[in-house]
């Protein structure tokens, strides 16, 4: 039997279409981007959807062809530059001859300067060069904006079904199974997306309560009940990339049943529309986290009170670098609280300058929109700690065994306040953030995150409770701020009266 060829790759970015930093190739490289033989190197033994390419083309005899793993933090469009070397070193893998499949690693929210659907257009350029009898198979992230086009030139879309995203790996294992079914004509996968005019909807995605869990428990029931239903897959959306399609969306695949797809899809898209105002997590004002952080610097509980800083989360677009949580610490005189990671490379190179114990006059954040985010704070710090790459390697159920480079990168002391300070914009989602300066997080009262919900899967074990705060970022939830001009009209909630 002739071995089976099989591309993979993974290009992924959380595209914030209001934010003012465009992302370049360099954002990649920063975060994550590995290509051709470095991915395989990077990658193996992680608990990602690339491992789960590698590990399947072992378990099925596969001769993978490793093409780029790219990963970039949210935030504005990806340049044309940079979109046309991912997608061309996606194409290239192409070249090395016949290919029987594909698996492809996206996100589901990406926008580039040239292609609002940035997805879209690299499935519509794989099918034309391979034809229509190849299958390709993808997985996407819960937050993914689907479009009809993906639903198109995709044989199988798989998201997520945690948030925290802890299982990537198994959820790109399970789509590498369906992509051998299909080659081996076994199942014909005919695919059908649904969405309803909500920009928010399924709690946000949250698999812990609420209609998202709802959704996934019937969705499995569905699936369980009849094998002819090849996947039902469910997306949050993410709000924040103004493209027409934006918003949560369902996808349903069958064998070879469009019309069983579609009224399957019409049900569980009625049943995000009747549930789309639930939202279990709703975040506290800085005025309201304070008075619980005053509580926690008591030292009453068992360990610290974790306060993910949703509205400047890195992961959902945020600069990364508001200082008005670190301010409302400062101002309870708390005593043992941590705050990781406000972004600011100024800083982070001054404090490598000065040297570790060296006191120095800081004028830290709000560096990048200052007309949003307010005014920097003006305080001295006492250099604690510093690191030239900022690299560990995650030991927490989302990223396990990947390397994350912070970039050079200080720990300082404010005003009491263990601070890291960071030259790469990454959301904190891993103890590790912490604890590769050797502080350990279980040891203080009150942890500051960038982050708006992934942090839950490492930090919720050692915390006596977790909130979110609303501290005025650019991922707010109030979406009439932001100047939509492609975004489908009317939509719910800018558009109140929708439906």
């Amino acid at each position: 039997m002739t071995t089976r060829c099989i591309l993979s790759a993974q290009v992924s970015h959380e595209t914030h279409s209001f934010s003012v930093l465009k992302t370049g190739f360099d954002a990649y490289r920063s975060r994550l981007c590995h290509i051709g033989a470095d991915m395989v190197k990077h990658m193996s033994g992680t608990a990602t959807e690339i491992a789960a390419h590698l590990d399947a083309a072992k378990k099925y005899g596969w001769e993978l062809i490793p093409t780029i793993a790219a990963h970039a933090t949210p935030s504005g469009p990806t340049t044309a530059e940079a979109w046309e070397k991912l997608a061309g070193t996606v194409l290239a893998g192409l070249e090395t001859g016949p290919v029987d499949g594909v698996l492809l690693a996206l996100h589901g929210a990406m926008v580039t300067e040239p292609f609002p659907d940035a997805e879209g257009e690299l499935l519509r350029r794989l099918r034309e060069r391979l034809g229509p009898n190849v299958p390709i198979a993808i997985t996407l992230d819960l937050h993914a904006n689907v479009t009809d086009e993906m639903g198109e030139y995709a044989d199988f879309i798989v998201p997520f079904r945690t948030y925290p995203h802890v299982d990537q790996y198994q959820v790109a294992t399970e789509t590498a199974g369906l992509l051998l079914r299909t080659m081996d004509g076994e199942i014909r996968p005919v695919t059908v997306v649904a969405r309803r005019p909500t920009l928010y909807g399924l709690n946000h995605g949250r698999t812990r309560e609420g209609p998202m869990v709802e959704a996934l428990e019937r969705a499995a029931a569905i699936k369980q009940a009849d094998p002819s239903v090849l996947e039902i897959g469910l997306c949050a959306g993410f709000a924040w990339s103004d493209i027409p399609e934006a918003g949560p969306s369902v996808i349903v695949t069958t064998d070879n049943d469009p019309e069983k797809a579609q009224a399957i899809a019409d049900e569980f898209a009625d049943f995000i529309w009747e549930t789309r105002k639930i939202n279990t997590v709703p975040p506290l004002s800085l005025e309201e986290v304070g008075e619980l952080i005053a509580k926690a610097s008591a030292g009453t509980g068992t360990g610290p009170l974790v306060i993910g800083d949703t509205t400047d989360n890195p992961g959902g677009g945020g600069y990364g670098d508001s200082v008005r949580l670190l301010e409302t610490i400062i101002a309870t005189g708390c005593e043992k609280a941590a705050m990781a990671a406000i972004y600011d490379p100024e800083v982070a190179e001054q404090a490598y300058a000065a040297g570790v114990g060296a006191k120095i006059d800081i004028s830290l954040g709000s560096k990048v929109d200052p007309a949003l985010y307010g005014p920097a704070l003006k305080t001295s710090a006492t250099v604690l700690k510093l690191s030239e790459t900022g690299a560990f390697v995650c030991d927490g159920p989302m990223w396990a065994n990947v390397e994350v480079r912070f970039g050079r990168s200080a720990l300082l002391d404010i005003s009491g306040v263990t601070v890291v300070v960071a030259s790469n914009n990454i959301q904190t989602t891993d103890q590790q953030s912490l604890k590769h300066f050797g502080v350990e997080p279980a040891d203080f009262n009150v942890i500051g995150v960038k982050s708006s919900h992934h942090f839950r899967a490492a930090f919720e074990p050692i915390a006596r409770e977790v909130v979110l705060v609303d501290s005025g970022g650019l991922v707010s939830e109030d979406f009439k701020q932001f100047h939509y001009t492609l975004l489908r009209r009317p939509i719910w909630p800018i558009d109140q009266d929708t439906g």
